[in-house]
């Protein structure tokens, strides 16, 4: 006699309550949105994208031949000024701060590791499939047309560069689940522990040069757990003057130990492979962060730029992956034209650098229009089950595969086909996410609205409406987070 199908939905939320009550509080109770890590991620996206514009210049030459050189780090003033703008490190405390918040509220709706990678993996490979099978697909055609293959083989080059960046967050991210329980149980001592391994690598990364490349895991994962321990601070907390002399202390450090010849004093050096020097970098940009939320909250709690942000935050991700490819595509179409071209460095062409800014953002929007999409959280109907273990690992080594060529071996047209095929390959292991369902609520007075339930209840608003039922509309937020 086939058992009802009620009562065992009823078990199931039955034993995630229980499992959500056994969690420690501040797993159950964590904060839905923190409009001072959307403004930072805004502020950061906007920078690297304002600063990319000013670093690609491509010249091609009388015999026919194509060069590049970053612009920017050839200034005399950009090595002291780098030291302060350059904001990978904060992306990376950011995204420990927010993911080790949805980690907690995937655990306190009944979810697991397995769980938790899925939805990262979905989240953050389906826009970069996308970008890949369209930058394969077009620079095929335009070989078949007659453009230079050194033309072509400058935007290849234009798409590695934030695909690096994809791979080191995936790294940091998938190893959330490990990292918070070794937080929670030694916070500190878990972040010296990261941190030795970052000298470690560093010590033998002469000896054995492929070793380098270990930090792109040990670094960005100790820079992420300080963004674990921004989350556990109390507000107001530690002191000022505590975190003015972290701010002061790392720099200190980080002006020691590159004066005396141990690491480059450039930082766009230090940062692939990524080395010790980031992490004094994280640590002063954690503290500032900190520092600075009574203001930055002020600021951020403005309407008109909840708004601004909001909406650049829910196509944070495909901003950042086709900006790049963008630009190197407009700049190796304009060597094969006659329109003027100042050259790299003059007068002429830092006038010209707001015009290449509009320009990208005009062919950004329509980019937005057809793939931001991409980027909303791929939510299942209530009843859908959880993928099997194998195909999530299996998920992983299949997206890792092609970014570990590219680390190695430098990005290729054939390798771009190739990364389409594995993260599309990817995308169908890993199928739809599942969402636990939040404990049952206590009988009351249940509003008519399934919204205004799900509000009263403090469910997440992307809990579905009941078995097949529509989906709501993603808030408007900045964080790269399901």
């Amino acid at each position: 006699m086939a058992v009802p199908k009620q009562p065992q939905q009823h078990q199931q939320q039955s034993r995630q309550a229980s499992a959500a009550q056994a969690l420690p509080a501040r797993e159950r109770d964590v904060p839905e949105r923190d409009l001072v890590i959307d403004l930072a991620r805004f502020f950061c996206l906007a920078l690297v994208v304002v600063s990319h514009t000013m670093m690609v210049s491509p010249a091609l030459h009388p015999d026919g031949t194509v060069s590049t050189q970053n612009t920017l780090a050839l200034q005399d003033w950009f090595e002291p000024v780098i030291w302060i703008f350059m904001v990978m490190p904060l992306f990376f405390v950011a995204g420990g701060i927010t993911g080790l918040q949805s980690w907690r509220r995937l655990r306190a709706r009944g979810g697991n590791g397995l769980d938790f990678a899925q939805a990262r993996l979905l989240r953050l490979i389906r826009p970069a499939a996308a970008l890949l099978a369209v930058m394969f697909a077009g620079l095929w055609a335009a070989r078949l047309f007659g453009v230079e293959p050194q033309v072509v083989e400058l935007i290849v080059t234009g798409a590695g560069m934030p695909l690096w960046f994809l791979a080191a967050y995936l790294a940091a991210q998938l190893n959330i689940p490990l990292l918070a329980r070794l937080h929670d149980r030694a916070p500190w001592l878990t972040l010296a522990g990261l941190a030795a391994l970052v000298v470690a690598v560093d010590c033998f990364r002469g000896a054995v040069p492929l070793l380098a490349y270990a930090n792109i895991l040990f670094l960005w994962c100790a820079v992420q757990q300080l963004g674990f321990i921004l989350a556990d601070t109390p507000a107001g907390r530690p002191g000022n003057s505590t975190l003015l002399g972290v701010i002061l202390a790392s720099n200190l450090l980080l002006g020691l130990v590159t004066g005396l010849g141990l690491y480059p004093g450039n930082m766009l050096v230090n940062l692939n492979p990524p080395n010790f020097c980031l992490l004094l970098l994280g640590t002063a940009q954690a503290a500032a962060l900190q520092l600075s939320r009574p203001v930055l909250t002020g600021v951020a709690s403005a309407r008109w730029i909840r708004v601004v942000v909001g909406l650049a935050g829910r196509r944070a991700l495909t901003v950042y992956l086709w900006h790049l490819p963008l630009l190197a595509a407009l700049s190796g179409m304009l060597l094969l034209t006659d329109f003027p071209k100042p050259a790299a460095g003059t007068a002429g062409w830092w006038w010209s650098r707001p015009l290449v800014l509009a320009a990208i953002i005009a062919l950004l929007l329509p980019v937005l229009a057809l793939f931001g999409r991409l980027e909303e959280r791929p939510t299942a109907p209530a009843h859908s089950r959880r993928r099997p273990a194998a195909a999530v690992v299996t998920a992983v080594v299949v997206v890792f595969i092609p970014v570990a060529d590219a680390a190695f071996n430098g990005l290729t047209l054939g390798l771009l086909g190739g990364g389409a095929a594995c993260f599309t390959l990817a995308v169908l292991l890993l199928g739809r996410v599942p969402v636990p369902h939040p404990p049952p609520p206590a009988p009351a007075a249940a509003p008519t609205d399934a919204r205004a339930q799900r509000a009263t209840d403090g469910a997440p608003d992307d809990a579905p409406d009941g078995p097949g039922g529509p989906l709501p509309p993603t808030p408007l937020s900045a964080n790269v987070e399901p």
